[in-house]
């Protein structure tokens, strides 16, 4: 009798799985599809764009951590990682990265359908992503729209073009309208105010931890770089991946104080106080 019971529920389990529904992989979308999804922020610099394409693959992870971020936006730099390690917060160190961007974060969960589109093409077809990007970019700056100012520093190079902050320790969120930017100028008229910034986002050496050491992109070799390591994370592992962060996030990880990228971090603090 009680192997028969045993028996059974092997069946049982068996027909249950069975009947579960395999997540089937995404149709590749194609690159005009690809070139309107990336438009909202393909004009962002690159350390918060391969933020925002990391996050984008933990997709549940969005609206909590946008909440927290909106309730915490009056904290800034040390003190917000401060708040961080003291909540214990448990997401990717990918969504923890845009903690101190609430307005991002509060655009992908305010718009899931395409936090999920997109996380679901950086997970299938990273470089169609990454290729319509630099096509965004592109006509952007041949419309006269993407230029190096005080915020950014745009390089353009043969088959890609890179948008840096001026200084690594404040990354400034720019504000434009897609339809503008990405449209020839009527009457050739550049509007000169099509590209906009909104308050400087402080990193602060504690907030390294979360995947700022290095954040970027090998645009020629479609190489994602999250903290000087190579983002591998793909469809198919996208349940196992661990990426290997030189520094691992933990609640309980000890603070960092410095880093080669925010030597001028606290000078630029006291400046922009």
């Amino acid at each position: 009798m009680k192997k028969f019971i045993n028996l059974m529920a092997v069946f049982v389990a068996v027909l249950l799985l069975a009947a579960t529904p395999l997540l089937a992989q995404p149709v590749p979308l194609r690159a005009d599809q690809l070139d309107q999804l990336v438009s909202r922020i393909a004009l962002y610099p690159d350390p918060l764009l391969a933020q925002i394409l990391t996050a984008s693959t933990y997709p549940d992870q969005i609206p909590d951590a946008a909440a927290w971020a909106d309730g915490h936006s009056y904290l800034h730099g040390d003190e917000l990682a401060k708040a961080i390690s003291a909540d214990h917060l448990n997401w990717d160190p990918s969504v923890l990265a845009l903690l101190p961007f609430p307005s991002v974060l509060d655009m992908m969960s305010r718009d899931m359908a395409w936090t999920r589109q997109l996380g679901d093409a950086v997970l299938t077809q990273r470089p169609a992503v990454m290729d319509a990007v630099q096509r965004m970019r592109r006509r952007a700056y041949d419309y006269g729209y993407l230029r190096s100012g005080a915020y950014v520093r745009v390089g353009v190079y043969p088959g890609y073009i890179e948008i840096l902050p001026v200084d690594p320790a404040y990354i400034y969120v720019p504000v434009y309208d897609p339809l503008v930017v990405f449209s020839r100028p009527v009457g050739g008229v550049v509007v000169s105010a099509a590209i906009s910034f909104g308050p400087p986002v402080w990193i602060a050496p504690a907030l390294v931890p979360f995947g700022w050491a290095r954040a970027g992109f090998v645009w020629p070799s479609h190489v994602l770089l999250i903290d000087r390591q190579p983002w591998r994370r793909v469809w198919d592992n996208r349940l196992t991946y661990v990426h290997p962060y030189e520094r691992p996030w933990h609640p309980e990880a000890p603070r960092v104080e410095r880093h080669e990228l925010h030597g001028r971090a606290e000078v630029a603090r006291r400046a922009h106080r």
